[in-house]
C-alpha cells in the first residue's frame, strides 16, 4: 500500500503546485514562482537591490555545501553553484531572487525560490530571516537542507506562500506521461519543525503552506488549532508524510481551505471520514491517502462545485458506497484503490466528463460498476489494484477497450496467470503500461506484445516464472523496456528479436533469471542510453559489440556469471558515466585506456577475479566520483596522493593484495584535498598509518581501515572533524594501543547510525563510549578491563553490543535491560554476580555470557513471545533448576548451559521448541533418566531440529528410550550443503560458536553449519542396550557414548550411519563381536571401543585397517590386527594391559575427512597430552 501511495502522491502535488503558482504568486509583478531562470524582475529604473540584502544573500550562500557530483548516501547532486551571486552585482538579477519597487529608491527582495537546487546545508541559516521584505513566497523545497526549521522564520510576517517541503523531483520534471520513475517522493533528509505553533504564530498573511516530508513534532490537533488561530486566510495546506499523530477533527476550523493534503501520515488516530470536509465550499484538492480512515463513508454529498482531486486510497478499512458529488463534471482525479468501497446499482457514478485519472480496487470491479462510469472519453490514466479473478479481468478489458484516449495503464498486486485478451492491442493510444508486484506468465507477456504503440513497459513481478517471448520484437515503438525482480531460477536467454527495438533508449532486465550469453543483437540498439542486465545468470564474455552503443550513459552487468577480460573499449564509450560489472567471474588485468576521453564517474568492479596492477588511467579519471574495486586479486602499490580529486566521493580498495600508501611528497594545495570524500574502504591494504589527508573530508560517513597494521593512538579528529552523521567506522584488526581522548565519552556530535568497530586491537583500560550511541558497538578481542559505571546511558540506539574476549570485571547492571539491545555478547571476560532478572524480558535475541563468573539461578520471568534465539552461559556458576518458562522462547535455536552447577532432571519439556538446533548441558548436575516425554501437540516432532546434543559428564542414569532418537528428524536426512545456521531476526550480523569434545580433544567451531551433527552422552551412568534406532540418524557425524554402563552387543545398525566420522563406545560393558557392518563407515576416522568385553576377530577391511591398538585395548577377547594377539591363541595376561590407559600419552588428531566437515570449518583443537602433565596446546587448523 505504501508503494502505491508514494507513487501517486506527486501527481496530487502537481495540482497543489498549480494552485500554488496561480493563486497569489501569479499576481506578483514580475515574479514567476517556480521558474528559477525567469525569477527576474521588471523595473524601469536602474536601481540596484539594497546592499544589506545583497550581503545577507552572500552570507546565506556561504552556508551551502555545493556538491555537483552528489554525495553518499543521499546522492543529492547540486544543480547549480549560484554563479550569478557575486559581490557588486544586482542581487535582483541573481538566480532564485525576485524583487519589487520600494519607496526607498532601491528594489527589495520580495520573493525567494531555491527549490530543487539541492544546495545541501545542515540547516537554514538565520541570516535569511533578515529579509523581512519577503512578501510573496519563500520556496526552499528539495534544496537539500536538513536540521530544524529555525523559529526565526516567524519574522517573515508578510509572507503569502511558504514551501520548505522535501520532494526529490517536482512533477514538472517528468518529461512525459510515462516518466513514472521521475515522479517519486524522496526520503526525508532530516528537516523538522520542533515548535509548529511558534513557527506560524506571526504568519498571519500566509495563504499557502507546504511542509511535505518534513517531520512535525506536534500533534495534528495542535497544528490545526495553531493555524486556525494565527493563519485565518490559509487556502493551501500540504502536510503529506509529516509524521502527524492524533485526531484531525480540529481541521474543521479551517473552512477557507481549498487544498488539503494529509496523505501518508499513518500515525493519525484511526477514525471515520471527517464529514465536515464535505461542506468546505472552496475545496478543490483533498488528499487523505493512508491516514487510517475507517468505518462507513458518509452518504452525504461534496458541496464544493470545484472539487478536482479526491484521494482516499490506502485506507483499507474505509467502507461504504462511492462518494457523491454536487458537480461531478469538475472532478479530474479520483483515487479509491486500497479501500473497501462497494458498488450497488443505485450508486451514482455518471457525469465524470472531466475525469482524467482513476484508481480503483479490484474488489469493486464488475461490469455494472464500470459501465456506470460510461466511456470516460477524457480518461488518460487508469490504476487498478487487486485484480485476481477471470471475471474481473474480462469486465475490465471489455470496458476500457472502448476508452480511446487511455494513455497510461497501471496494475498493482494483480494475478495475470489467466490470459489477457489479445484485444488489448486495440488500445491504440496506450503509451505506458506498468505492472507492479503481480503474477505473470509467458502468455501474459505475449498478449502485451500486441500493444504495438506502447512506448514504456515496466513490469515488476511477484515470483513469476516466464520467458521473454520472441514477439517482443514486434513492439518497435518501445522507448523504455523495464522487467525486473521476476524469477530467481534460470529461465533462458534474451531472444535475439530484442535487437529489432530500434527506438529503445532504456533496457532494464534485472533479476529475471535470464541465462546464456548476452545476445550480439543488442548492439543494434544504437539509441540506448541505459542498459541494465544485473542479477541474472549470463555467462561467457562481455560482447565487444557493446562498444557500438555510443549513446550509452549507464551500463550495469553486475551479479552474473560473466568471465574473461573486461573489454577496454567500455572505459572509453563517449557518453558512459556509470559502469557496474561487480560480482561476476571476470579475470585478467584491467588494461590502460585513454582517461582524458572518458566520461566515467561511477565504476564498480568489486568481487571479481581481476589480477595485475590497477591501471593509472583508472585512478586519474577526471570526473571520477565512485571507484569500487574491492575483493579482487589486484596487486602492487597505490599512492593515495595520486588519487585524491575534487570529485571523488567514495573509494573502495579493500581485500586485494595491494599496499596502500600516502606519499611523503604530498601536494598540499587545497585543490588536492578530498573534501567531497564520504566513503573510504581500505581494509586489508597493508597500511601502517592512517592517511592524513582524509582529515580534510567534511562529510565522511563510512570509514573502513580494518585488517591493516596501523599502530599507535587513534587520532581525535576522527570524531571531531566530520560534520555529517558517520554511519560506519571500522578500525578493527589493527595494532592500536590507545585513543586520543579528553574523556571516556567519545564526542561524536551526531548519532553513529550503524557501526563503531574497534575489535581485535591492543586497546586496554576503560572502554570509551560514543556520546550519541551506535547500532553496532564492537570492542571484542582487546585488553579492556572496565566499563563506565553508567555505560548503559550510551546505548540508547545500540542493538548489538560485543565486548567478548577482554578482561572486564564487575557486575552487569539492571539498567542493561532498559537499552534496545538485540545482541549482548560479553563472553570470555570476568563479569560476576547475579544475572539481572530482567535479562530475558526485553528485546534480546542473543545472550552470550560464556566463560564468566556469573552465579545464581537463571531468570524465570519469561513471557509469551520471547524473542531469544541464543542463550550461551557455558562456563559460569549458574545453579538451581532450569526455568520451565524457557519453553515460551519458541525462536530458541542454541541453548548452551555447559559447565555450570545446574541441578535438575532432563528437560524433556524443551522438546516443543521446534527451532532448537543445539542443546549443550554437559558438566552439570543433571540426574535421572533421559526420559521420553511427548506432548500430544508435538507428537513425532519433539527435538525434531536438534543437530547437536551434548549431555556429557552429568549423572544421567537408566535406559535410553528408542523413540527418543526417532524424533531427531534433522539427523535422519543427509545434508552436505554446509549452510551457516543464521538468525532470521538478525541475518548475517551474528554467528554462534560452540565447543564439542571427544576423548581428550576439544574443538571450537566459530560458526555452526548444518553439516555439524553430534551426540555426546558420555561420562554418565546410562545402562541397558544401545538403541538400534540410532542407526536411522544417517547424517550423524559424531557419536560418543563412552564411560557409561551399556551392555549387550554393538548394534549392527550403526553401520547405516554412513556420515559417521567419530564413534566412541569405550569404557562400557559391551560384549560380543564387533559388527562387520561397521566397515561400511568409510568416513570413520576415529573409533574407540576400548575397555569393554568385546571378543572375536577385529574386522579387517576399509577404515579398520587404519586404527591403532588404542582403539581396541581393554577387550581381552579381541584378536587380530592391529592387536598383537592372533586369533585362535589363548589369552595371556599382560602387565602392560593391566595399567590404566589414561596414564599414557594419548594424542589423536580429530580430522574430519568426510563430506560433512570438509566445508571450511575454522576449528580450535585442544589436545590434552598427558594425565600427569597439566599442559594444554592450542592448535588452529582450517579444514577444507
Amino acid at each position: 500500500m505504501a508503494s502505491s501511495c508514494i507513487g501517486w502522491t506527486p501527481l496530487l502535488l502537481c495540482l497543489v503546485q498549480l494552485l500554488h503558482f496561480h493563486t497569489h504568486a501569479a499576481s506578483a509583478s514580475g515574479v514567476h514562482p517556480h521558474g528559477h531562470a525567469n525569477l527576474t524582475r521588471h523595473h524601469s529604473a536602474p536601481w540596484l537591490c539594497r546592499p544589506d540584502q545583497a550581503n545577507t544573500l552572500l552570507t546565506l550562500k556561504q552556508s551551502f555545501s555545493f556538491h555537483p557530483n552528489g554525495r553518499f548516501p543521499y546522492d543529492l547532486e547540486s544543480t547549480t553553484t549560484l554563479p550569478s551571486w557575486k559581490p557588486g552585482t544586482d542581487c535582483c538579477l541573481w538566480e532564485g531572487v525576485g524583487c519589487s519597487n520600494s519607496s526607498s529608491g532601491h528594489h527589495v527582495v520580495t520573493a525567494f525560490d531555491l527549490s530543487g537546487f539541492r544546495l545541501n546545508s545542515d540547516g537554514i541559516h538565520p541570516v535569511l530571516f533578515n529579509l523581512t521584505s519577503l512578501r510573496m513566497h519563500l520556496n526552499l523545497s528539495s534544496s537539500g537542507i536538513s536540521g530544524q526549521v529555525p523559529i526565526g522564520i516567524s519574522k517573515l510576517t508578510n509572507l503569502i506562500s511558504l514551501d520548505i517541503s522535501d520532494r526529490s523531483n517536482d512533477i514538472e520534471d517528468a518529461e512525459d506521461d510515462y516518466d513514472i520513475d521521475a515522479m517519486s517522493v524522496a526520503p526525508n533528509h532530516g528537516l523538522s519543525v520542533p515548535y509548529f505553533h511558534n513557527i506560524v504564530a506571526n504568519l498571519s498573511n500566509l495563504t499557502e503552506l507546504y511542509l511535505d516530508l518534513v517531520s512535525i513534532n506536534s500533534s495534528a490537533e495542535g497544528c490545526f488549532k495553531a493555524l486556525a488561530k494565527s493563519v485565518p486566510h490559509l487556502r493551501v495546506l500540504s502536510l503529506g508524510y509529516c509524521d502527524l499523530q492524533g485526531d484531525i477533527s480540529s481541521l474543521s476550523r479551517l473552512k477557507s481551505l481549498a487544498v488539503i493534503n494529509l496523505s501518508g501520515n499513518s500515525d493519525i488516530t484511526p477514525g471515520p471520514f471527517p464529514e465536515f470536509l464535505m461542506n468546505f465550499p472552496n475545496l478543490r484538492v483533498l488528499q487523505l491517502s493512508g491516514i487510517n480512515l475507517q468505518g462507513w463513508f458518509p452518504r452525504g454529498m461534496f458541496r464544493s462545485e470545484n472539487l478536482r482531486v479526491l484521494d482516499l486510497s490506502g485506507n483499507s478499512n474505509l467502507s461504504g458506497h462511492l462518494p457523491s458529488f454536487s458537480n461531478a463534471t469538475s472532478l479530474e482525479t479520483l483515487w479509491i484503490d486500497w479501500t473497501n468501497f462497494t458498488y450497488v446499482k443505485s450508486s451514482y457514478c455518471s457525469g465524470f466528463k472531466a475525469l482524467t485519472e482513476l484508481s480503483i480496487d479490484g474488489k469493486i470491479i464488475s461490469t455494472d460498476f464500470l459501465y456506470s462510469f460510461g466511456m470516460l472519453a477524457s480518461l488518460h490514466r487508469l490504476f487498478v489494484t487487486h485484480l485476481d479473478s477471470p471475471r474481473q479481468l474480462e469486465s475490465l478489458f471489455s470496458w476500457f477497450g472502448g476508452i480511446k484516449n487511455l494513455r497510461s495503464l497501471e496494475f498493482y498486486s494483480c494475478h495475470f496467470s489467466m490470459t489477457i485478451p489479445s484485444s488489448i492491442g486495440n488500445l491504440k493510444n496506450l503509451t505506458s503500461l506498468v505492472i507492479f508486484e503481480s503474477k505473470l506468465t509467458t502468455q501474459t507477456l505475449s498478449s502485451i506484445t500486441n500493444i504495438i504503440n506502447l512506448k514504456f513497459l515496466k513490469i515488476e513481478c511477484d515470483d513469476s516464472f516466464f520467458a521473454i517471448p520472441s514477439a517482443i520484437g514486434n513492439m518497435t515503438n518501445l522507448e523504455r523496456l523495464h522487467i525486473l525482480n521476476c524469477c530467481s531460477r534460470p529461465i533462458g536467454p534474451i531472444p535475439h528479436e530484442v535487437g529489432a527495438l530500434k527506438k529503445l533508449e532504456s533496457l532494464v532486465l534485472r533479476f529475471m533469471g535470464l541465462s546464456g550469453r548476452i545476445p550480439s543483437t543488442i548492439a543494434n540498439l544504437t539509441q540506448l542510453t541505459e542498459l541494465q542486465l544485473g542479477g541474472n545468470y549470463f555467462s561467457g564474455r562481455i560482447p565487444s559489440t557493446i562498444a557500438n552503443l555510443t549513446r550509452l550513459t549507464e551500463l550495469g552487468l553486475e551479479v552474473n556469471l560473466l568471465s574473461g577480460e573486461i573489454p577496454t573499449s567500455l572505459f572509453t564509450l563517449p557518453a558512459l558515466g556509470y559502469l557496474d560489472l561487480s560480482e561476476n567471474q571476470l579475470s585478467g588485468p584491467i588494461n590502460e585506456f585513454d582517461a582524458a576521453s572518458s566520461c566515467l564517474k561511477n565504476v564498480y568492479l568489486e568481487m571479481n577475479n581481476l589480477t595485475g596492477q590497477i591501471p593509472q588511467s583508472l585512478l586519474v579519471l577526471p570526473n571520477l566520483k565512485h571507484l569500487h574495486i574491492e575483493g579482487n586479486n589486484l596487486m602492487g602499490s597505490v599512492d593515495l596522493a595520486s588519487i585524491w580529486g575534487k570529485n571523488l566521493t567514495s573509494l573502495f580498495l579493500s581485500y586485494n593484495k595491494l599496499t596502500v600508501i600516502e606519499g611523503e611528497g604530498i601536494n598540499n594545495s587545497l585543490s588536492t584535498y578530498p573534501y567531497q570524500l564520504v566513503e573510504l574502504g581500505l581494509a586489508s591494504c597493508n597500511m601502517i598509518k592512517i592517511p592524513k589527508l582524509i582529515m580534510h573530508a567534511k562529510h565522511m560517513i563510512y570509514l573502513d581501515l580494518s585488517s591493516n597494521k596501523i599502530s599507535g593512538d587513534i587520532p581525535s579528529w576522527i570524531w571531531e572533524r566530520w560534520n555529517y552523521d558517520p554511519m560506519w567506522i571500522s578500525l578493527a584488526d589493527n595494532m592500536f594501543t590507545g585513543m586520543e581522548l579528553n574523556s571516556y565519552v567519545i564526542p561524536f556530535s551526531n548519532t553513529l547510525y550503524y557501526s563503531f568497530n574497534l575489535s581485535s586491537n591492543r586497546l586496554q583500560g576503560l572502554i570509551p563510549m560514543p556520546y550519541s550511541s551506535a547500532e553496532i558497538l564492537d570492542y571484542s578481542n582487546n585488553s579492556f578491563s572496565s566499563l563506565l559505571p553508567n555505560f548503559t546511558l550510551y546505548l540508547s540506539f545500540t542493538a548489538y553490543l560485543m565486548l567478548s574476549h577482554n578482561n572486564i570485571s564487575g557486575y552487569l547492571p539492571r539498567s542493561i535491560c532498559h537499552s534496545p539491545l538485540e545482541v549482548l555478547d560479553l563472553s570470555y571476560n570476568n563479569f560476576s554476580g547475579l544475572l539481572p532478572r530482567c535479562l530475558m524480558e526485553n528485546s534480546l535475541s542473543i545472550i552470550n555470557l560464556r566463560e564468566n563468573q556469573f552465579k545464581g539461578m537463571l531468570p524465570s520471568n519469561i513471557s509469551i513471545g520471547c524473542p531469544i534465539e541464543t542463550i550461551n552461559l557455558n562456563g559460569n556458576k549458574i545453579e538451581g533448576q532450569l526455568p520451565r518458562t524457557l519453553s515460551k522462547c519458541t525462536d530458541l535455536e542454541v541453548l548452551d548451559l555447559g559447565r555450570n552447577q545446574i541441578t535438575d532432571t532432563f528437560p524433556s519439556w524443551l522438546g516443543g521448541l521446534l527451532n532448537l538446533r543445539v542443546l549443550i548441558l554437559r558438566s552439570n548436575k543433571f540426574h535421572g533418566s533421559i526420559g521420553h516425554l511427548e506432548d500430544e501437540k508435538y507428537r513425532g516432532r519433539h527435538f525434531s531440529s536438534l543437530q547437536i546434543i551434548d549431555l556429557a559428564s552429568n549423572n544421567f542414569s537408566g535406559k535410553l528410550h528408542p523413540q527418543w532418537f526417532e524424533n531427531l528428524k534433522s539427523m535422519k536426512q543427509y545434508d552436505n550443503r554446509g549452510q551457516i545456521i543464521d538468525h532470521p531476526n538478525i541475518p548475517g550480523l551474528y554467528q554462534d560458536s560452540i565447543t564439542i569434545s571427544c576423548k581428550g580433544l576439544t574443538m571450537t567451531f566459530k560458526r555452526i553449519l548444518t553439516t555439524l551433527t553430534a551426540i555426546d552422552i558420555s561420562d554418565n551412568a546410562l545402562e541397558g542396550n544401545i538403541p538400534t534406532s540410532i542407526g536411522n540418524l544417517l547424517s550423524l557425524h559424531v557419536l560418543n557414548m563412552s564411560h557409561n554402563a551399556f551392555t549387550g552387543q554393538i548394534p549392527p545398525q550403526l553401520g547405516s550411519i554412513t556420515a559417521l566420522e567419530s564413534l566412541d563406545l569405550s569404557s562400557n560393558m559391551l560384549s560380543g563381536e564387533i559388527p562387520q557392518e561397521l566397515t561400511d563407515l568409510t568416513f570413520l576416522s576415529i573409533l574407540n571401543v576400548s575397555n569393554n568385553q568385546l571378543m572375536g576377530r577385529i574386522p579387517q577391511s576399509h577404515q579398520f585397517t587404519t586404527f591403532q591398538n588404542s582403539s581396541f585395548d581393554g577387550n581381552v577377547g579381541l584378536c587380530g590386527p592391529p592387536l598383537s594377539k592372533k586369533c585362535g591363541t589363548p589369552d595371556i595376561p599382560s602387565e602392560a594391559r593391566l595399567k590404566s590407559s589414561s596414564h599414557s600419552v594419548d594424542v589423536v588428531l580429530f580430522l574430519f575427512v568426510g563430506m560433512g566437515f570438509g566445508v571450511g570449518f575454522a576449528a580450535a583443537i585442544l589436545l590434552k597430552l598427558d594425565y600427569w602433565i597439566s599442559r594444554w596446546f592450542h592448535i588452529f587448523r582450517i579444514l577444507y
